[in-house]
Protein backbone atom coordinates (compact mmCIF):
# COMPACT_ATOMS: atom_id res chain seq x y z
CA UNK A 1 0.00 0.00 0.00
CA UNK A 2 1.19 3.52 -0.71
CA UNK A 3 0.55 6.30 1.44
CA UNK A 4 -2.14 7.61 -0.62
CA UNK A 5 -3.96 5.02 -0.21
CA UNK A 6 -5.02 6.15 3.58
CA UNK A 7 -7.82 7.52 4.88
CA UNK A 8 -6.17 11.37 5.66
CA UNK A 9 -3.93 11.20 2.20
CA UNK A 10 -4.06 14.73 1.44
CA UNK A 11 -5.47 16.15 4.29
CA UNK A 12 -2.96 18.90 5.53
CA UNK A 13 -2.57 19.89 9.42
CA UNK A 14 -0.84 22.45 10.77
CA UNK A 15 0.34 21.87 14.32
CA UNK A 16 1.28 24.15 16.49
CA UNK A 17 1.14 21.89 19.48
CA UNK A 18 4.10 21.27 21.71
CA UNK A 19 4.10 18.80 25.16
CA UNK A 20 2.59 15.71 25.29
CA UNK A 21 -1.33 15.94 24.20
CA UNK A 22 -1.23 17.82 21.07
CA UNK A 23 1.69 16.37 19.42
CA UNK A 24 0.40 13.14 20.11
CA UNK A 25 -2.79 13.72 18.24
CA UNK A 26 -1.27 14.87 15.60
CA UNK A 27 0.86 11.84 15.25
CA UNK A 28 -1.87 9.90 15.54
CA UNK A 29 -3.49 11.88 12.14
CA UNK A 30 -0.40 11.58 10.34
CA UNK A 31 -0.10 7.80 11.29
CA UNK A 32 -3.15 7.79 8.95
CA UNK A 33 -1.04 9.58 6.25
CA UNK A 34 -2.47 13.14 7.05
CA UNK A 35 0.69 15.90 5.59
CA UNK A 36 1.55 17.35 9.38
CA UNK A 37 3.56 20.25 9.60
CA UNK A 38 4.84 21.06 13.00
CA UNK A 39 5.62 24.31 13.65
CA UNK A 40 8.34 24.63 15.79
CA UNK A 41 10.88 27.59 17.23
CA UNK A 42 13.60 28.00 15.84
CA UNK A 43 15.48 28.35 19.22
CA UNK A 44 15.06 24.99 20.28
CA UNK A 45 12.06 23.43 19.04
CA UNK A 46 9.30 22.02 21.01
CA UNK A 47 10.30 22.31 24.62
CA UNK A 48 9.75 18.24 24.51
CA UNK A 49 13.32 17.69 22.74
CA UNK A 50 14.93 19.20 26.00
CA UNK A 51 12.98 16.74 28.17
CA UNK A 52 15.49 14.62 29.86
CA UNK A 53 17.46 12.07 30.48
CA UNK A 54 17.21 9.96 29.52
CA UNK A 55 17.82 11.00 25.34
CA UNK A 56 18.25 9.56 22.75
CA UNK A 57 20.28 11.28 19.36
CA UNK A 58 20.04 14.40 21.13
CA UNK A 59 16.37 14.49 21.91
CA UNK A 60 14.59 13.37 24.75
CA UNK A 61 13.00 9.89 24.76
CA UNK A 62 9.70 11.47 25.22
CA UNK A 63 9.82 13.80 21.94
CA UNK A 64 10.12 10.30 20.05
CA UNK A 65 6.93 8.98 21.50
CA UNK A 66 4.34 12.00 19.91
CA UNK A 67 6.02 13.13 16.94
CA UNK A 68 6.36 10.24 14.16
CA UNK A 69 5.28 11.14 10.55
CA UNK A 70 5.61 14.69 10.74
CA UNK A 71 7.55 17.57 8.91
CA UNK A 72 8.94 20.73 10.75
CA UNK A 73 9.22 24.40 10.07
CA UNK A 74 10.74 26.96 12.13
CA UNK A 75 8.77 30.02 12.58
CA UNK A 76 9.50 33.15 14.80
CA UNK A 77 5.86 33.80 16.09
CA UNK A 78 6.72 36.61 18.06
CA UNK A 79 7.55 38.54 14.84
CA UNK A 80 5.31 40.57 12.60
CA UNK A 81 6.78 38.01 9.78
CA UNK A 82 6.05 34.62 11.50
CA UNK A 83 2.89 35.33 12.60
CA UNK A 84 2.46 36.78 8.69
CA UNK A 85 3.11 33.24 7.51
CA UNK A 86 1.53 31.33 10.28
CA UNK A 87 -1.67 32.97 9.23
CA UNK A 88 -0.57 32.16 5.41
CA UNK A 89 -0.30 28.29 6.37
CA UNK A 90 -3.31 28.19 8.41
CA UNK A 91 -5.48 29.68 5.50
CA UNK A 92 -4.00 26.40 3.18
CA UNK A 93 -4.46 23.88 6.03
CA UNK A 94 -7.74 21.78 6.25
CA UNK A 95 -6.74 21.05 9.91
CA UNK A 96 -5.17 23.67 12.62
CA UNK A 97 -4.49 22.23 16.14
CA UNK A 98 -3.19 23.99 18.87
CA UNK A 99 -2.99 24.04 22.57
CA UNK A 100 -1.78 26.58 23.90
CA UNK A 101 -3.79 28.66 27.12
CA UNK A 102 -7.11 30.16 25.54
CA UNK A 103 -5.80 33.46 24.84
CA UNK A 104 -2.69 32.91 23.06
CA UNK A 105 -3.83 31.70 19.74
CA UNK A 106 -6.29 34.94 19.66
CA UNK A 107 -3.67 37.30 20.63
CA UNK A 108 -1.27 36.05 17.19
CA UNK A 109 -4.43 36.92 15.28
CA UNK A 110 -4.64 32.83 14.51
CA UNK A 111 -7.44 32.07 16.47
CA UNK A 112 -10.47 30.53 15.02
CA UNK A 113 -12.85 33.46 14.74
CA UNK A 114 -9.88 35.27 12.20
CA UNK A 115 -9.28 32.42 10.44
CA UNK A 116 -12.55 30.69 9.63
CA UNK A 117 -13.69 34.30 8.15
CA UNK A 118 -11.48 33.85 5.03
CA UNK A 119 -11.41 29.76 5.38
CA UNK A 120 -14.99 28.54 6.67
CA UNK A 121 -13.83 25.02 5.52
CA UNK A 122 -11.07 25.10 7.92
CA UNK A 123 -11.18 22.48 11.00
CA UNK A 124 -10.10 24.18 14.12
CA UNK A 125 -8.51 21.76 17.13
CA UNK A 126 -7.89 23.35 20.70
CA UNK A 127 -6.59 20.84 23.48
CA UNK A 128 -6.55 23.13 26.52
CA UNK A 129 -5.75 21.99 30.38
CA UNK A 130 -9.20 23.02 31.58
CA UNK A 131 -11.64 24.04 28.75
CA UNK A 132 -11.72 27.02 26.57
CA UNK A 133 -13.86 28.98 28.72
CA UNK A 134 -14.90 29.07 32.80
CA UNK A 135 -13.28 30.35 36.06
CA UNK A 136 -9.86 27.77 35.53
CA UNK A 137 -9.90 28.41 31.81
CA UNK A 138 -6.82 30.24 31.90
CA UNK A 139 -5.12 27.78 34.10
CA UNK A 140 -2.10 25.93 32.97
CA UNK A 141 -1.86 22.00 33.59
CA UNK A 142 0.44 18.68 33.13
CA UNK A 143 -0.85 15.54 33.66
CA UNK A 144 -0.37 15.10 37.16
CA UNK A 145 -2.16 18.54 38.38
CA UNK A 146 -5.15 16.99 36.17
CA UNK A 147 -5.05 13.34 37.89
CA UNK A 148 -5.07 15.47 41.17
CA UNK A 149 -7.90 17.67 40.23
CA UNK A 150 -9.72 14.99 38.66
CA UNK A 151 -9.87 12.84 41.30
CA UNK A 152 -8.15 9.68 39.43
CA UNK A 153 -5.58 9.84 41.74
CA UNK A 154 -7.98 9.51 44.78
CA UNK A 155 -8.71 6.37 43.38
CA UNK A 156 -5.60 5.09 42.51
CA UNK A 157 -3.24 3.47 44.49
CA UNK A 158 -2.90 0.63 47.90
CA UNK A 159 -5.56 0.40 49.93
CA UNK A 160 -3.85 2.31 52.90
CA UNK A 161 -1.33 3.75 50.88
CA UNK A 162 -0.77 7.80 49.27
CA UNK A 163 -2.49 8.53 46.25
CA UNK A 164 -0.46 7.16 43.35
CA UNK A 165 -0.50 8.78 39.55
CA UNK A 166 -0.86 5.92 36.83
CA UNK A 167 2.84 4.99 35.37
CA UNK A 168 2.82 7.46 31.50
CA UNK A 169 0.55 10.48 30.92
CA UNK A 170 -2.24 8.85 30.59
CA UNK A 171 -4.70 11.88 30.65
CA UNK A 172 -2.24 13.88 28.12
CA UNK A 173 -2.69 10.58 25.43
CA UNK A 174 -6.28 10.28 26.07
CA UNK A 175 -7.23 14.25 25.71
CA UNK A 176 -4.88 13.66 22.29
CA UNK A 177 -7.23 10.84 21.27
CA UNK A 178 -10.30 12.28 21.59
CA UNK A 179 -9.19 15.23 19.87
CA UNK A 180 -8.21 12.56 16.85
CA UNK A 181 -11.96 11.62 16.99
CA UNK A 182 -13.04 14.64 16.75
CA UNK A 183 -11.35 16.33 14.18
CA UNK A 184 -11.86 12.86 12.30
CA UNK A 185 -15.31 13.33 12.73
CA UNK A 186 -15.41 16.85 11.88
CA UNK A 187 -13.62 16.41 8.24
CA UNK A 188 -16.47 13.60 7.74
CA UNK A 189 -19.54 16.26 8.36
CA UNK A 190 -17.71 18.54 6.19
CA UNK A 191 -17.73 16.31 3.40
CA UNK A 192 -21.86 16.28 3.99
CA UNK A 193 -21.93 20.34 4.89
CA UNK A 194 -18.68 22.16 3.29
CA UNK A 195 -18.45 23.85 6.17
CA UNK A 196 -15.51 23.35 8.76
CA UNK A 197 -15.78 24.11 12.77
CA UNK A 198 -13.99 24.58 16.37
CA UNK A 199 -13.33 21.10 17.88
CA UNK A 200 -12.51 21.65 21.95
CA UNK A 201 -10.85 19.04 24.44
CA UNK A 202 -9.28 19.52 27.27
CA UNK A 203 -7.03 17.16 29.91
CA UNK A 204 -9.91 17.52 32.65
CA UNK A 205 -12.97 16.76 30.41
CA UNK A 206 -10.89 13.91 29.06
CA UNK A 207 -10.61 13.11 32.39
CA UNK A 208 -13.22 12.96 34.35
CA UNK A 209 -15.60 10.97 31.30
CA UNK A 210 -12.78 8.39 31.71
CA UNK A 211 -13.50 7.93 35.50
CA UNK A 212 -16.87 6.23 34.04
CA UNK A 213 -18.46 3.89 36.50
CA UNK A 214 -16.37 5.28 39.28
CA UNK A 215 -17.99 8.18 38.87
CA UNK A 216 -21.61 7.09 38.50
CA UNK A 217 -20.86 5.06 41.90
CA UNK A 218 -20.51 8.28 43.84
CA UNK A 219 -23.31 9.77 41.43
CA UNK A 220 -25.63 7.05 41.98
CA UNK A 221 -25.13 6.40 45.33
CA UNK A 222 -23.06 9.28 47.26
CA UNK A 223 -20.50 6.97 48.23
CA UNK A 224 -16.87 7.69 47.11
CA UNK A 225 -15.11 5.12 45.53
CA UNK A 226 -11.82 3.60 47.25
CA UNK A 227 -8.77 2.87 46.46
CA UNK A 228 -8.06 -0.61 45.77
CA UNK A 229 -5.21 -1.66 44.67
CA UNK A 230 -4.78 -4.12 42.22
CA UNK A 231 -7.74 -5.75 43.48
CA UNK A 232 -11.90 -5.17 42.60
CA UNK A 233 -14.07 -3.23 44.49
CA UNK A 234 -16.72 -6.33 43.66
CA UNK A 235 -14.41 -9.30 42.31
CA UNK A 236 -12.82 -11.51 44.79
CA UNK A 237 -10.35 -13.01 44.01
CA UNK A 238 -8.87 -10.72 41.56
CA UNK A 239 -5.63 -8.74 42.07
CA UNK A 240 -2.38 -9.17 41.15
CA UNK A 241 -0.46 -11.85 44.02
CA UNK A 242 3.16 -12.24 44.55
CA UNK A 243 4.62 -15.72 43.39
CA UNK A 244 7.89 -17.12 44.02
CA UNK A 245 9.41 -15.13 41.58
CA UNK A 246 7.85 -12.55 40.80
CA UNK A 247 4.18 -11.13 40.12
CA UNK A 248 0.78 -12.90 38.53
CA UNK A 249 -2.39 -10.70 37.98
CA UNK A 250 -5.56 -13.63 38.65
CA UNK A 251 -9.34 -12.62 38.00
CA UNK A 252 -11.06 -15.52 39.37
CA UNK A 253 -14.22 -13.51 41.07
CA UNK A 254 -17.19 -15.47 39.14
CA UNK A 255 -17.68 -18.54 40.39
CA UNK A 256 -16.50 -20.85 37.66
CA UNK A 257 -13.04 -19.63 37.25
CA UNK A 258 -13.15 -19.14 41.51
CA UNK A 259 -13.84 -23.54 41.75
CA UNK A 260 -10.99 -24.11 39.38
CA UNK A 261 -8.40 -21.87 41.10
CA UNK A 262 -9.28 -23.32 44.27
CA UNK A 263 -8.89 -26.66 43.35
CA UNK A 264 -5.13 -25.65 41.57
CA UNK A 265 -4.12 -24.55 44.76
CA UNK A 266 -5.63 -27.44 46.58
CA UNK A 267 -8.30 -25.30 48.63
CA UNK A 268 -11.34 -26.75 46.79
CA UNK A 269 -12.76 -26.67 50.66
CA UNK A 270 -13.28 -23.16 50.79
CA UNK A 271 -15.45 -23.46 47.68
CA UNK A 272 -18.10 -25.02 50.49
CA UNK A 273 -16.68 -22.35 53.28
CA UNK A 274 -20.21 -20.51 53.70
CA UNK A 275 -17.66 -17.09 53.54
CA UNK A 276 -16.45 -17.66 50.54
CA UNK A 277 -19.05 -19.89 48.05
CA UNK A 278 -20.80 -16.83 47.20
CA UNK A 279 -18.98 -14.14 44.90
CA UNK A 280 -20.92 -11.31 47.62
CA UNK A 281 -19.05 -13.32 50.41
CA UNK A 282 -15.87 -13.33 49.02
CA UNK A 283 -16.14 -9.37 48.92
CA UNK A 284 -17.25 -9.26 52.28
CA UNK A 285 -14.56 -11.40 53.85
CA UNK A 286 -11.73 -10.63 51.44
CA UNK A 287 -9.05 -10.14 53.89
CA UNK A 288 -9.23 -13.63 55.34
CA UNK A 289 -9.16 -15.11 51.62
CA UNK A 290 -7.05 -13.27 50.24
CA UNK A 291 -4.54 -14.09 53.73
CA UNK A 292 -4.88 -18.06 52.66
CA UNK A 293 -4.32 -17.50 48.52
CA UNK A 294 -1.32 -15.23 48.96
CA UNK A 295 0.42 -17.73 51.33
CA UNK A 296 -0.55 -20.74 48.71
CA UNK A 297 0.44 -18.62 45.32
CA UNK A 298 3.57 -17.63 46.80
CA UNK A 299 4.55 -20.72 46.78
CA UNK A 300 4.59 -21.29 43.11
CA UNK A 301 7.03 -19.98 40.69
CA UNK A 302 4.99 -17.57 38.34
CA UNK A 303 5.58 -19.56 34.50
CA UNK A 304 3.96 -22.83 36.51
CA UNK A 305 0.71 -21.32 37.82
CA UNK A 306 0.40 -19.01 35.08
CA UNK A 307 0.14 -22.16 33.06
CA UNK A 308 -2.08 -24.18 35.53
CA UNK A 309 -4.59 -21.59 35.69
CA UNK A 310 -4.67 -20.77 31.74
CA UNK A 311 -4.77 -24.87 31.24
CA UNK A 312 -7.93 -24.48 33.05
CA UNK A 313 -9.45 -21.35 31.60
CA UNK A 314 -9.18 -18.99 34.49
CA UNK A 315 -7.95 -15.42 33.72
CA UNK A 316 -4.40 -14.44 34.61
CA UNK A 317 -1.34 -12.92 33.51
CA UNK A 318 2.37 -12.40 34.70
CA UNK A 319 3.46 -8.77 35.79
CA UNK A 320 5.64 -8.18 32.81
CA UNK A 321 8.46 -5.57 33.14
CA UNK A 322 9.01 -3.90 29.81
CA UNK A 323 11.79 -6.39 28.21
CA UNK A 324 9.48 -9.40 29.44
CA UNK A 325 6.69 -7.23 26.80
CA UNK A 326 8.48 -7.15 24.11
CA UNK A 327 10.01 -10.77 24.14
CA UNK A 328 5.73 -11.91 24.27
CA UNK A 329 5.18 -13.52 21.46
CA UNK A 330 1.88 -12.81 20.49
CA UNK A 331 3.82 -8.54 21.10
CA UNK A 332 6.41 -9.71 18.87
CA UNK A 333 3.48 -11.34 16.60
CA UNK A 334 1.22 -8.27 16.16
CA UNK A 335 4.23 -6.08 15.27
CA UNK A 336 3.71 -3.79 18.39
CA UNK A 337 7.86 -3.05 18.01
CA UNK A 338 8.98 -1.21 14.53
CA UNK A 339 12.15 0.51 13.90
CA UNK A 340 11.76 4.01 11.84
CA UNK A 341 14.98 5.65 9.73
CA UNK A 342 15.82 9.01 10.10
CA UNK A 343 19.13 10.72 7.55
CA UNK A 344 20.80 11.91 10.99
CA UNK A 345 19.75 10.04 13.37
CA UNK A 346 19.60 6.82 12.17
CA UNK A 347 17.50 4.06 13.27
CA UNK A 348 14.99 5.19 15.54
CA UNK A 349 12.49 2.59 17.98
CA UNK A 350 8.86 3.31 17.78
CA UNK A 351 5.64 1.23 18.52
CA UNK A 352 3.26 -0.55 16.39
CA UNK A 353 -0.02 1.23 15.96
CA UNK A 354 -3.50 -0.09 18.54
CA UNK A 355 -5.03 0.05 15.16
CA UNK A 356 -5.00 -2.27 11.72
CA UNK A 357 -7.37 -1.97 8.90
CA UNK A 358 -8.06 -4.43 6.38
CA UNK A 359 -7.83 -1.87 3.14
CA UNK A 360 -4.53 0.04 4.08
CA UNK A 361 -1.43 -0.62 6.14
CA UNK A 362 -1.26 1.84 8.68
CA UNK A 363 2.57 1.71 8.93
CA UNK A 364 3.42 2.14 5.49
CA UNK A 365 5.55 5.14 4.86
CA UNK A 366 5.72 6.32 8.53
CA UNK A 367 8.94 8.66 8.90
CA UNK A 368 11.09 8.85 11.58
CA UNK A 369 10.15 12.59 14.26
CA UNK A 370 11.89 15.47 12.80
CA UNK A 371 14.66 18.25 13.36
CA UNK A 372 14.11 21.32 14.19
CA UNK A 373 13.24 23.68 10.33
CA UNK A 374 14.06 20.29 8.42
CA UNK A 375 11.25 20.90 5.80
CA UNK A 376 11.15 24.69 6.34
CA UNK A 377 11.95 24.93 2.53
CA UNK A 378 9.39 22.33 1.53
CA UNK A 379 6.64 22.90 3.17
CA UNK A 380 6.94 26.74 2.00
CA UNK A 381 7.26 25.53 -1.22
CA UNK A 382 4.61 23.08 -1.72
CA UNK A 383 2.03 25.28 0.74
CA UNK A 384 2.62 28.46 -0.59
CA UNK A 385 4.20 28.49 -3.60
Amino acid sequence: MQKTDKPLSGVRVLDFTRFFAGPYCAQLLGDLGADVVKVESPDGGDPLREQGPPYFKDNGITWYATNRNKRSIALDLRSDEGKQTARALCLKADVVLENFRPDIMGRMGLDYEALAADAPRLIYASISGFGPDGPDAGLGAFDLTIQGVGGYMSITGSREGAPVKLGTSAFDMLAGMNCQTAIIAALLQRERTGRGQRVMTSLLESEIAFLANAALEYLMTGQEPQKWGSEHAQQVPYKAFQTADGWAVIGAGFQGFFESFMKILGLSELVQDERFATMSGRVVHRGELYAMLDAEVRKWPTADIIARLEEAGVPCAPVNNMSQVFANQQVRHRGMQLTLNHPRYGEVPTLGPAMRYSGFDITDGWTAPPEVGEHSEAVMREWLG
